[in-house]
C-alpha cells in the first residue's frame, strides 16, 4: 500500500545494493524506478520480479518497477539515489546530469576515494552537479539482509538537514531505521577506509590467526580511519557511530563481506587473480587501498595497516612479510 505522501524515487544502479535499496523504498510505499546499464539484466529482472543474479530470494514489491531508460527513471522522481561502485560514480553523475530537474536532489550509497583525484563522492558530486542538495547513505548493512527485510540501521548524512531527514523517513520502516548526520566527510571517510581494513582482517583469518588478531586489526584500523578523517576535517565522534565503527566491525567479521572473503583467500595462499575471480563481484577494497594510501601520503597521515594491504594487493608483497612489518613496528603510545 502506498503512503498518501509517498514521493516517487529513482534508484540508479541495479547491482545488489541498488536493488536492495530500491526494494526498501518500494516496501515503504514509494513508487520506485530502478535502472542500470545492463539492458539484458534489466529485462531479466523485469520478467522475474527479482534480481536473480544478486538477490534471488528478494521479491520485488508492487511499487518497484524496472525503468525503460535513464531519462524515464529520472523524470518520474524528484530524488535520485545512486548505488554504483566508486570507479563509476563520476561517469554516472555525468550521464544523469542532463536529465535532472532544477529542484532534483541526489543521494548515493557509493563508498571510496576517486583514484585519479583523491576526492570523496560528495566532492565529486559538487564538481559535476554544482551546489545541488546531496546526501550519502552508509553504515553496517549487507544488501541481502536489507532485501529480505531483516532489521537494519544505517546513517544518512547531508549538510542539508531537511534532505537528510526526508530521505531517512523515506527509507525507514518497521525493520529499517535510518539516523541522520551532518558530518558527510566523516561518514564518507569511514566508508572508504573500512573496506581496506576488512581485506587485512580477512588475510589474518585466512592465515589462521585468532580472534585476538582480528580485534587488534579492527581497533587499530579504527585509529587509522579516525586519523585520516580528522585530518580531512571530520568530527572524531562520527567514527564511533554506525558509519565508522559499526560498518568496520561488520565488514571485518562477517563472511558476507566481499572484502573479507577476498582477504581470506589471499591469506590461504591464493593469488590476487584467483581470489578476485572467486568473489564474482567488485571488491571495493582493492581500488580503495590505492586511493586511501595516496591520500594518506599526501596528508602525511600514518596508516600502517592500509599501507601493508596496499603493498600486498598492488605491489605483490607476501602476506607473511606484511604481518612481520606490522608486528615489527616501533613501540608507541596507543593514543598516537
Amino acid at each position: 500500500m502506498l503512503r498518501p505522501s509517498a514521493e516517487p524515487m529513482a534508484v540508479i544502479g541495479a547491482g545488489s545494493w541498488g536493488t536492495a535499496l530500491a526494494i526498501q523504498l518500494a516496501r515503504e510505499g514509494h513508487p520506485t524506478q530502478l535502472w542500470g546499464r545492463d539492458g539484458v539484466q534489466l529485462e531479466a529482472m523485469r520478467r522475474a520480479r527479482r534480481n536473480l543474479r544478486y538477490l534471488p530470494d528478494a521479491e520485488f514489491p508492487d511499487a518497484l518497477q524496472i525503468a525503460d531508460g535513464l531519462r524515464r527513471a529520472l523524470e518520474a522522481a524528484r530524488d535520485a539515489l545512486i548505488a554504483v561502485p566508486s570507479h563509476a560514480f563520476r561517469a554516472t553523475l555525468e550521464s544523469l546530469e542532463p536529465f535532472l530537474g532544477p529542484d532534483a536532489r541526489i543521494a548515493w550509497a557509493t563508498k571510496g576515494f576517486e583514484i585519479a583525484t583523491g576526492l570523496l563522492p560528495h566532492q565529486i558530486a559538487h564538481e559535476v552537479l554544482g551546489a545541488r542538495p546531496g546526501a550519502v547513505l552508509s553504515g553496517p548493512t549487507f544488501a541481502k539482509e536489507v532485501g529480505l527485510g531483516l532489521p537494519t540501521a544505517m546513517t544518512v548524512a547531508s549538510r542539508d538537514e531537511r534532505f537528510a531527514k526526508e530521505l531517512a523517513r523515506s527509507l525507514s520502516g518497521p525493520n529499517f531505521r535510518a539516523y541522520t548526520q551532518t558530518d558527510i566527510m566523516g561518514v564518507e571517510v569511514g566508508g572508504a577506509v573500512k573496506n581496506v581494513i576488512a581485506i587485512g582482517s580477512g588475510i589474518a583469518d585466512g592465515m589462521g590467526f585468532g580472534a585476538n588478531t582480528r580485534v587488534a586489526l579492527i581497533t587499530r584500523g579504527l585509529a587509522e580511519m579516525m586519523r585520516l578523517g580528522v585530518k580531512l576535517g571530520a568530527a572524531r565522534e562520527t567514527f564511533m557511530g554506525l558509519a565508522g565503527l559499526g560498518d568496520l566491525v561488520l565488514t571485518c567479521t562477517d563472511d558476507q563481506s566481499r572484502n573479507r572473503r577476498f582477504g581470506m583467500a589471499l591469506g590461504r595462499g591464493q593469488s590476487l587473480n584467483e581470489a578476485a575471480d572467486a568473489i564474482h563481484q567488485v571488491v571495493e577494497g582493492l581500488p580503495a587501498a590505492r586511493a586511501v594510501c595516496a591520500v594518506a601520503q599526501r596528508l602525511a597521515v600514518d596508516m600502517p595497516i592500509c599501507q601493508e594491504v596496499y603493498r600486498v594487493t598492488h605491489e605483490g608483497k607476501p602476506v607473511q612479510a606484511a604481518v612481520q612489518a606490522l608486528m615489527g613496528r616501533e613501540m608507541r603510545s596507543e593514543a598516537e
